[in-house]
């Protein structure tokens, strides 16, 4: 099985646990090495907040920054 399909398959199984979970939104690589660190089964995405550390609301940040962001 391909890393890809572990990681789709893991995600479909914190779906079917029988209690909530709980998936936190990193703003930054850093944020999500921590929240990854701290045993988080999975991490969502936000665009707000990576705006908000650029002081900007969300929506607000361009094609371009949002890429080299990545």
């Amino acid at each position: 099985m391909t890393a890809q399909l572990e990681k789709c398959s893991r995600f479909a199984e914190l779906h079917q646990q029988h209690s909530a979970w709980l998936i936190p939104n990193p703003w930054d690589v850093g944020s999500a090495r921590v929240l990854q660190g701290l045993g988080f089964g999975a991490l969502a995405t936000t665009s707000s907040g990576f705006a908000y550390t650029l002081g900007r609301a969300d929506g607000a940040v361009t094609l371009e920054e949002k890429l080299a962001h990545c």
